[in-house]
């Protein structure tokens, strides 16, 4: 059973599979969304699922600017696979994962302020 951990240097370190959600406590879309999330987490034991509140740990972000709720970032190794802003359904976040981590597809023209995140998130 995976749980949901709150985002920090290298906290990816040792993982295949992650799924990181950019939210912001003020947010009320991400207060209702990280329950949602964390029971998604129980059912893929295979990811690591990482919350990571873009105020809070500000630093991790590196300047990559969020501007919507809730932002994901799913990688597998040190590919970034997908990165964007979600609606926030169980199915949506589930329909992602397989398409992203099991089906391998591949997100086009990712940024380089989000690889930087992700390099952050595995300790590189």
């Amino acid at each position: 059973m995976s749980e949901v951990l709150i985002a920090a240097p290298a906290i990816a370190r040792g993982c295949e599979a992650l799924c990181v959600c950019l939210c912001a406590a003020w947010c009320d879309t991400c207060a209702a969304y990280r329950a949602t999330f964390a029971q998604l987490a129980q059912r893929h034991a295979d990811a690591r699922f990482v919350w990571l509140d873009i105020e809070d740990q500000e630093d991790l972000l590196g300047g990559l600017e969020v501007e919507n709720f809730p932002t994901l970032l799913i990688a597998a190794g040190d590919e970034v696979r997908f990165f964007g802003t979600i609606t926030p359904q169980p199915e949506t976040l589930a329909r992602l994962l397989r398409a992203h981590l099991q089906e391998g597809a591949r997100a086009p023209g990712v940024a380089p302020a989000v690889t930087a995140l992700l390099r952050r998130l595995r300790g590189g």
